[in-house]
């Protein structure tokens, strides 16, 4: 495990890097860094998934020492990192079709194989990444089948929550009363519909496959060392990231650190690890906080308050919140 951080700034989310020794320190400039996706990209100010991914892959290819070779989904990622003729990517990488990376990743692994077998290189790896309607959605059998045969490839869901690249329509891993371009926010019950949707990360559980994991962009030390983690073994891995989006969540691009960081403290996306089905380790709550601190930064949930309001699916989106602080046991003893 990490050695803890300790956070000298009371009150605040915050802690300086200047407190921290330089091994803890996450940097954006380093000349130890592979920049796998690099500088030139058009994503959007503040995108929680440049960051994610800027991470998640520079931690795997230092994981299998730079021998990586990436299968991307359709989606923002690809759109924003590789607009014909360019491209940010500086590692083999493959755009795949919008639902079928998992299979796409599945192929490379298996031609891989055969050519170690044939005397090749043995210690190329593989991973294959996609958004939330690439994975929950249209990719959602291919990753199954992936799961299934327990294939050697780490897939990672950079989660936003709704279509972004497409116009910021619902998916399955849009939260319930959120407003899309789907699900506008008119009638008793505006918004997204409750009781809809997928849980990925408990789906990849119950494949019983080696490794699952979620993670934020709040916490990249984390990220990296599930990322690191989940290279080191081999078959199915399935690594859940949640990247806040400024424009589909309508929050300011400086938020989008804090909003992952509150989504995590409100109990509504639940931080854990989890190996053959059953959970290893949860990322305690380190302060607990109402869900309307999350909520209200997010003009995706304007229609939640004000006047009239609708209070009482505040209330239920906080039930649901309690229920994943029961169920991962998030809360220290001394805050239960």
């Amino acid at each position: 495990m990490n050695a803890p951080v300790k956070f000298y700034q009371t009150g605040t989310f915050t802690v300086g890097n200047r407190l921290l020794a330089p091994e803890q320190r996450s940097v954006q400039s380093s000349s130890e860094r592979s920049n796998s996706l690099t500088s030139g990209h058009r994503a959007c100010q503040g995108c929680g998934e440049a960051l994610g991914a800027r991470y998640a892959v520079d931690a795997a290819m230092r994981a299998t020492d730079n021998k990586l070779i990436a299968a991307n989904a359709t989606g923002c990622l690809e759109v924003f990192s590789t607009p014909y003729p360019e491209t940010s990517w500086q590692l083999p990488w493959i755009h795949s079709l919008f639902g079928n990376a998992a299979a796409v990743g599945t192929g490379i692994a298996a031609a891989l194989k055969i050519k170690a077998l044939k005397g090749g290189d043995a210690g190329v790896r593989v991973i294959a990444q996609g958004g939330d309607g690439g994975t929950t959605d249209i990719g959602f059998g291919c990753l199954s089948g992936m799961f299934e045969r327990n294939d050697d490839v780490l897939y990672i869901c950079y989660d936003n929550e709704a279509y972004m690249n497409t116009g910021v329509q619902r998916s399955s891993a849009t939260p319930p009363a959120a407003r899309t371009a789907t699900t506008m926010a008119v009638g008793p019950q505006p918004g997204a519909p409750f009781g809809q949707g997928k849980n990925l990360p408990l789906i990849a559980m119950a494949h019983r496959i080696p490794y699952v994991a979620t993670a934020t962009v709040a916490d990249l030390r984390d990220l990296e060392a599930k990322v690191e983690r989940a290279m080191s073994l081999h078959g199915a891995r399935y690594l859940h990231i949640l990247v806040p989006c400024p424009l589909g969540w309508g929050s300011a691009s400086h938020d989008t650190i804090r909003l992952a960081r509150l989504a995590r403290e409100t109990g509504i996306f639940p931080v854990f690890e989890a190996e053959h089905g059953e959970v290893t380790h949860v990322t305690k709550i380190r302060r607990r906080v109402p869900v309307q601190q999350y909520l209200q930064p997010q003009k995706r949930f304007t229609h939640l308050f004000g006047n009239p309001g609708h209070p009482e699916m505040v209330a239920k989106i906080q039930a649901e919140a309690d229920r994943n602080i029961r169920r991962f046991d998030l809360l220290d003893d001394a805050q239960v």
